[in-house]
Order: structure tokens, then sequence, then C-alpha cells
């Protein structure tokens, strides 16, 4: 039986309500971020919370234990469109993933 699954699904629903708490939301929400985006075999609209770093238009997201996720791989290659929440607002960008040589993946969103 696979518990990944489900103890993703409680972390991530933890991360967006400390997200929307009042009083710690606010110090979350500078590094935490929710991202939207649609699958590329499924067609499906998928978001997740997500910590990040921001340096002008590029949002450089560092993605936990890659193997074990595959969001990411939507933005290979050419990469796609994403939508994220910063600052209370939506921003749209163009997304692309990158895996170093010693495994590490970051998916860059330019805005």
């Amino acid at each position: 039986m696979d518990f990944k699954g489900p103890w993703v699904r409680r972390v991530n629903k933890a991360m967006v309500g400390l997200r929307n708490a009042p009083l710690v939301g606010k110090l979350v929400r500078k590094g935490v971020t929710i991202v939207s985006y649609t699958g590329r075999r499924s067609g499906r609209t998928f978001s997740t919370p997500v910590g990040y770093q921001r340096e002008g238009d590029v949002v450089s997201i560092q993605v936990m234990m890659p193997d074990d996720k595959t969001w990411w791989r939507n933005f290979n290659g050419e990469g796609g469109p994403l939508t994220l929440e910063l600052d209370g607002t939506q921003r749209t960008g163009h997304a692309t993933s990158h895996r170093d040589d010693k495994g590490r993946v970051t998916v860059r969103v330019q805005l």
C-alpha cells in the first residue's frame, strides 16, 4: 500500500492552511506559493503549494525530492504556462524545469 499519496495531500493541505492563517499567513506567503498548471498528458488543472524565491520577474522553485514528484516534468524541454499566487494576486508566466548533475531540480518561471 502506498502511503505517500495521502501523506503528501495532508502536508499540502496544511501548507495551504498556514498560508491563509491570520497570524502566520503573511510570513508563510513570503516563501510558499500555490502553483497551478495544466497537465500535458491529462489536460487536467492541478494546484500545489511550493516553496519559492523571487528575483524581479523570475521565480525559482527548488523541487524537493524530485524523483518522488511528477508535476515539474510538465515543464521539461520548452516548458509551459504556469500560474502562481504572488502578493495576493494570480501571476502567469512561462516555466521551465532543469535537473543538474547532482539530480536537483529547479523550475524557473519567467513572469
